[in-house]
């Protein structure tokens, strides 16, 4: 159990996060409101750009407990969508031609028992479909080995966390014997062609901090990613996608124990990037919860900002209505606008 000093820095934290206040533990803390840094940079209030993306979050159930994991998610959560809110998401992708991709989510996104129907049945509708695996659901069990199969049959791109290409590192992040396990699911996948120069079928790695620090810039650890997996294991992939934590749900939590919070949130202030923040994932994205509720992105889902407006569920979904809302900002955005920027493929800027 956390200490009462410890829930009250939390819970005053989580105020500042949805603009209740903007104190973080210590009394003379305080951060410039983003709303400011948006008015300042002429992008307030924040507007959605024609939507192309329907990220959909499918269950925070998961087989891994990573700590820098911003749902929460892991074995014991119950929380999954249904086949019925499912099927509404369908009926909004059949109406609505310009949802062009489809990101499914978690936890992890294959554990939800409808998982393959929902795939199938969007890949039917001709939408790009990306699935973030974690990997290590690959090998969790026998009935998910077919996977990297059922993936190149269907077209998915596969986007999937690998925190660093050596073993202590990713298994500090996200626990022991994931690297091992990640390792031979790669080799699977690249051995059904995934990530292989003209095959189509592309496998993304994900790369995320392991403490409070921004991620280096994209396109050098790419390169140092592909040189080491290459030589040290013969795998492949198409891209890295760097991402900077939130301090958000368990990576706001180590940020509390660790004492980097206010550093790192000044860091994040003092990274702010108009650019970054006139491209954030949130203009051409929206974000569906398990229950079928609608948000600017998956990092407000999980603070529960609802999207402004009536279209707040899939089933009242309006696609005019959406597009003329304000996108919901608080002070967890500096996030994604920080140095190259920070989206869910990766930096913006």
């Amino acid at each position: 159990m956390k200490s009462l000093k410890a829930q009250q820095s939390i819970l005053a934290i989580a105020q500042e996060q949805i603009g209740i206040i903007q104190y973080g533990p210590r009394a003379d803390f305080m951060l410039e409101p983003f709303q400011d840094k948006l008015e300042k940079s002429g992008l307030f209030p924040l507007k959605p750009l024609p939507a192309e993306i329907l990220q959909i979050n499918i269950g925070k159930m998961c087989n891994q407990t990573c700590k820098h994991c911003h749902v929460d998610a892991g074995p014991d959560r119950k929380e999954i969508m249904t086949q019925e809110t499912m099927q509404q998401c369908l009926d909004v992708l059949q109406e609505n031609r310009h949802l062009k991709t489809v990101d499914l989510t978690g936890g992890a996104p294959e554990m939800n028992p409808h998982f393959r129907w929902f795939v199938s049945e969007i890949a039917a509708l001709g939408r790009h479909v990306m699935v973030r695996c974690n990997l290590t659901i690959i090998r969790a069990n026998k009935k998910y080995h077919d996977l990297p199969l059922f993936y190149k049959q269907h077209g998915v791109e596969v986007v999937s966390s690998l925190p660093f290409y050596t073993q202590d590192r990713t298994d500090r992040q996200r626990g022991n014997g994931v690297f091992e396990d990640s390792m031979k699911a790669l080799q699977m996948l690249n051995e059904v062609g995934y990530g292989k120069e003209g095959t189509g079928l592309i496998l993304n790695l994900v790369y995320n901090p392991a403490g409070a620090f921004l991620p280096p810039a994209q396109e050098a650890l790419e390169r140092e990613y592909k040189q080491a997996l290459k030589e040290r294991f013969n795998l492949e992939f198409n891209h890295l996608f760097a991402i900077t934590n939130l301090p958000i749900s368990r990576y706001l939590d180590y940020l509390l124990a660790s004492g980097n919070y206010e550093s790192y949130m000044e860091k994040l202030v003092a990274s702010y990037n108009p650019v970054a923040a006139a491209n954030v994932m949130c203009r051409n994205t929206i974000s569906v919860g398990w229950d079928g509720y609608l948000y600017d992105c998956d990092f407000n889902q999980m603070l529960e900002l609802k999207v402004n407006g009536g279209s707040q569920h899939i089933s009242a979904f309006r696609s005019e209505e959406l597009q003329q809302r304000a996108i919901v900002v608080g002070q967890h955005c500096y996030g994604c606008t920080a140095g190259a920027g920070s989206s869910c493929g990766g930096a913006v800027a």
